[in-house]
């Protein structure tokens, strides 16, 4: 369907429309600035109407080979994860909190689990970034190594205020300087 009408309110009608077909609700999205909506409207029904693929198929499909980590030595596997995260970047995608991480772990993570899952990505748009968060998923065990290697002082505290019946491990120092080194997605 085309959205090119001359006319704003007709266009973010139609992107409305559609969306609302998919099953969504923009009702929320009234008092937006009407360009900010109308952005806003295309880029949701572009990643709703979006094929999902896994970053690993993308990756081979482009012609990267990614062997399985008991194929690779580790200086071989290092070269490796640097190429994968490196080839990453291009499609869009880009890894968050890894210093608690050594490079075989990371890379077992992203072989089995981080390459497999199906996303929407946009190699081609810039503005779009898909994020893989290594400490991310919300389970304890995440939480606790968030709170322990990434999370400031007055996170810590806050955390602490929220929810007194978890845990606070001592902060440390990741074992691993490698986040400062990673590829930046152009959001931030």
């Amino acid at each position: 369907m085309t959205f090119e009408d001359p006319d704003q309110e007709t266009r973010i009608a139609k992107l409305r429309q559609e969306l609302e077909k998919l099953g969504g609700s923009t009702t929320t999205l009234e008092s937006m600035p009407a360009d900010m909506e109308e952005e806003f409207l295309r880029h949701v029904l572009e990643y709703e109407t979006a094929e999902p693929i896994s970053l690993l198929r993308l990756l081979e499909n482009a012609g990267l080979e990614i062997p399985a980590p008991d194929q690779l030595d580790d200086t071989s596997l290092t070269a490796k994860l640097q190429d994968v995260i490196q080839r990453m970047a291009t499609v869009g995608a880009y890894l968050l909190h890894t210093n608690h991480l050594s490079d075989r772990a990371l890379y077992e993570y992203l072989y089995h689990d981080g390459l497999r899952e199906e996303a929407v990505l946009f190699p081609e748009n810039p503005s779009y970034a898909y994020m893989i968060d290594l400490t991310g998923s919300g389970s304890d065990e995440d939480n606790l190594i968030y709170l322990k290697y990434y999370a400031d002082e007055e996170h810590r505290k806050q955390w602490a205020l929220d929810w007194p019946d978890d845990p606070m491990p001592q902060h440390e120092d990741p074992p691993f300087d490698r986040d400062s080194s990673l590829p930046q997605s152009p959001l931030g």
